[in-house]
């Protein structure tokens, strides 16, 4: 049966930071929710276009020829092969759609990088 998800509510109950968790499929997508605070990493995603939504509170994010600055209820797609750099000054709840092939942290691999197993795990 269908049930309905709450993304905002959803993003509450995460535990960790920078640690995005899968909430559903959308043929070939996933939308997730994460709970970030401070910088994750500087990269791209070759062949995938990400769509960052804030749920509570702000994001920044930087970009090699300029920066978005997003709020609540505010969106922006970075385009495939753009590199970017999230940043949170306060706890910040995103809501995120991608395709099922977007590697986390795109072509750089930190301590904050998880896999899609990992964002698979229940919240």
């Amino acid at each position: 049966m269908i049930q309905p998800l709450s993304p905002a509510e959803a993003a509450t109950r995460l535990g960790e930071l920078w640690s995005p968790r899968v909430l559903a499929e959308v043929d070939d997508a996933y939308v997730k929710v994460a709970k970030v605070h401070g910088t994750l990493a500087w990269h791209s995603h070759a062949e995938e276009d990400e769509l960052f939504y804030v749920l509570k509170g702000a994001l920044r994010i930087e970009l090699e020829d300029g920066v978005v600055e997003l709020g609540e209820g505010q969106m922006c797609v970075v385009p495939k092969g753009v590199r970017h750099n999230p940043v949170a000054e306060q706890e910040c709840h995103l809501l995120l759609i991608e395709r099922k092939s977007t590697r986390h942290t795109g072509d750089v691999v930190t301590g904050l990088t998880r896999s899609i197993d990992e964002q698979r795990r229940p919240l």
